[in-house]
């Protein structure tokens, strides 16, 4: 196994040159990426997106006492930096990647940085929708994947049964109790895996999803969803809100999944559920479950009132309207108000000649 940074020497300088880029860049150090966000480099703290990372990052840890205590720390793993958009912190100069700030603190800054070594750090940048390499651009579907990747462009630590090389003698170890099988079962559940990363990252998505990890940066309260966070911070600290606009049509929208529904449903027309009486397809499981009820003749949802049935539970709703007398649907030319939007409909068509 060959290996990097052997001698104390050559450690010592990669310690230097990693405290010099944290305290005069803008990048910020990941500790992992998993199923509940992009880890700290420097605490326990999770977030969903890498730029509310970076904020928490300068927020609570630019303290130049902190980083040159972190910065001999950081070596125990590996050293993962977001680099995206990479700026000297002293004159604000965009480089294109570590190297290049690295050589620019010397020669323009005459920081005490060493250039005569490859710093085994590995770059992130996140300027883009999909996970790209920051050396090669070549695309990847989970960060996993694409730091694994990243050791091909620097690990030395080469692993003798497939060839993968990691940028530390721990990962190694660790990828090569991967090539052992072994039952390890959950013990939240009786689920069984392969080996103990596989049955740890199952506990992360299956057993720890509703941890709080999404803090808001003001206020510090928590949330469970990444959204609700952006949400509360729109409504109650005045943040602006996010606007994401659809490639396809003209329709906006506040967060990253109604994007994604809207376009697989509507411009995609992805329709995966089946009905197997008929054949009308359905974007998703409840939809066909509603359209069921056409040919089980079921109305398993009854009104209390007066004992109608139904086989929807949007249309006994609508039906409980009536005995609440909420008159939500009005006439905006004579002020008629419908308990039903057919009913308003109808009204404005007849009455009005509009159709809606």
């Amino acid at each position: 196994m060959l290996r990097h940074g052997s001698n104390h020497t050559e450690t010592t300088k990669d310690k230097q040159n990693l405290k010099y880029i944290l305290l005069y860049s803008n990048a910020n150090p990941i500790r992992n990426k998993d199923s509940l966000g992009y880890g700290c480099g420097f605490c326990p703290e999770q977030y969903q997106e890498p730029l509310d990372l970076k904020k928490h990052f300068f927020k609570e840890h630019n303290d130049e006492r902190l980083i040159k205590f972190m910065s001999d720390r950081l070596f125990e793993h590996v050293v993962k930096l977001d680099i995206t958009t990479l700026n000297c912190a002293i004159c604000n100069v965009h480089v294109s990647d570590l190297d290049e700030l690295i050589t620019h603190l010397k020669i323009q800054h005459r920081k005490k940085v060493f250039t005569d070594i490859k710093t085994p750090i590995l770059p992130f940048k996140f300027d883009t929708p999909e996970l790209r390499c920051a050396v090669c651009s070549t695309e990847y579907t989970t960060f996993k994947l694409l730091q694994e990747h990243m050791s091909s462009h620097f690990g030395n630590y080469i692993c003798n049964i497939c060839g993968h090389s990691y940028m530390s003698e721990k990962l190694l170890a660790g990828h090569l109790k991967r090539h052992k099988v072994a039952d390890v079962k959950c013990d939240q559940c009786d689920k069984v895996f392969a080996n103990i990363f596989r049955m740890r990252d199952h506990q992360k998505r299956t057993h720890l999803g509703q941890t709080k990890r999404n803090k808001c940066l003001i206020c510090l309260e928590r949330f469970t969803d990444y959204w609700k966070k952006v949400e509360h911070m729109v409504k109650e600290h005045g943040a602006p809100p996010v606007v994401l606009n659809c490639q396809a049509c003209d329709k906006v929208f506040h967060n990253q999944r109604a994007l994604s529904m809207h376009t697989k449903k509507d411009h995609l027309m992805e329709r995966p559920h089946k009905c197997e009486e008929c054949e009308m397809k359905f974007f998703n499981k409840s939809g066909l479950q509603r359209h069921m009820a056409k040919h089980t003749g079921l109305r398993l949802f009854q009104c209390d009132v007066c004992f109608k049935s139904y086989g929807r539970k949007n249309t006994l709703r609508e039906h409980m309207r009536i005995h609440a007398d909420d008159r939500r649907f009005v006439c905006g030319h004579c002020g008629q108000a419908f308990v039903q939007k057919c009913s308003w409909r109808s009204h404005m068509r007849s009455k009005h000649g509009e159709e809606h």
